[in-house]
């Protein structure tokens, strides 16, 4: 038995390919790197659902449906952010999800895009005792996203970032979260309970919890002033070098240069361009430092590292990263999901018994 289901395949998809080899990420027939500052989220989002809804419109009407989504979310949610905002920001934002109707329509998959976009700036707000921000229709969804969080229009650079990022990480072969979404879909449930299986995978640690920890790295580093040093005694104790190494991929993640190239137009200079100076110099002795100490494992960068670096500047705290992976990982397990349900079977994987047998003699 293969551990961990490597190599087996699960589900044939047209939705996106991983060549963990090449290093190359294909999403509907498209590499990430034509997709990614070129088409907007929304773009992408009609990229992924079409075939899957028969009233699918065109682009801009798509855009102009999630816009109206938000604010359809963010009346349904509003009266119950104070009890919302209680636990996590995760957990706030996942809880909040869970108020969608469970259905399968067009509308209802643009209201759970919408969701994490929504609860996410207005449970950090209330979490510092700041009045929400009421979305706006018209504005790009990154953008719509920023302005919710800061209270004013968004810089038209971080906006471009942000929304680069929701492509980026808007759909990855069948991973933790999509194939957790793709069973619930299998058996028929409507898109809220396939949303929250792929929030309750991506939470974790291995999977999406993995960007936050980037910046607490950084920030260690930063007040050692030595990378060398600061990163062979995590590896002596044990630990693992935060933003390295890919399950998938045996050569550089492509998403990672995708996502520092945008973190590079963001700020040049000023703060931002310090930090990713400093992330740079990090980056090149991590990686030194782990072909020394593990030269028979090919541990590259991979998207968290630049995910920390990009979510930081555009001003969301660590503690929210994993939400704003899910506003964007969100439109490819609703695809997945309607994928599933035309063309797959209930998935139903056997086990393998190792545990005492009983004596079935009488």
């Amino acid at each position: 038995m293969t551990s961990g289901l490597d190599d087996v395949v699960a589900a044939e998809t047209v939705l996106s390919e991983v060549d963990g080899l090449g290093g190359h990420l294909t999403i509907r027939g498209h590499a990430l790197r034509d997709l990614a500052g070129r088409r907007d989220f929304a773009g992408v989002t009609h990229l992924l659902f079409d075939g899957f809804f028969d009233d699918l419109p065109n682009e801009k009407t798509l855009a102009a449906r999630l816009g109206r989504a938000r604010v359809e979310v963010f009346e349904r949610v509003k009266p119950l952010l104070p009890a919302l905002a209680g636990p996590s920001v995760y957990d706030g934002m996942r809880a909040g999800t869970a108020l969608m109707p469970d259905g399968d329509t067009l509308e209802d998959a643009l209201r759970l895009i919408a969701a994490p976009a929504v609860l996410t700036p207005a449970l950090l707000r209330m979490r510092k005792g700041l009045d929400v921000v009421a979305p706006n229709a018209a504005a790009g969804h990154a953008a719509d996203m920023l302005a919710m969080l800061t209270g004013t229009v968004a810089n038209r650079e971080l906006a471009a970032a942000l929304d680069t990022y929701l492509v980026t990480v808007c759909d990855h072969g069948l991973n933790a979260s999509t194939f957790a979404a793709r069973v619930v879909a299998s058996t028929q449930a409507g898109l809220t309970s396939v949303a929250l299986a792929g929030l309750g995978a991506l939470k974790g640690p291995l999977h999406g919890g993995a960007p936050g920890p980037v910046i607490a790295m950084l920030d260690a580093i930063a007040a050692t002033g030595d990378a060398a040093g600061w990163l062979s005694k995590e590896l002596a104790e044990g630990r693992r070098i935060m933003g390295f190494g890919h399950r998938i991929y045996r050569v550089r993640d492509p998403r990672a240069d995708v996502l520092k190239t945008v973190v590079r137009r963001i700020g040049p200079e000023g703060a931002a361009g310090r930090r990713l100076a400093f992330a740079e110099t990090v980056e090149q002795a991590a990686l030194e430092t782990l072909k020394r100490a593990k030269p028979d494992r090919v541990l590259q960068t991979n998207v968290e590292f630049y995910t920390a670096l990009l979510l930081e500047a555009a001003g969301f705290p660590e503690e929210a990263f994993t939400c704003v992976f899910a506003a964007g990982r969100m439109a490819g397990w609703i695809a997945h999901a309607r994928e599933q349900q035309a063309t797959g079977r209930l998935i139903r994987p056997q086990s393998r018994y190792i545990g005492p047998v009983p004596d079935l003699v009488a």
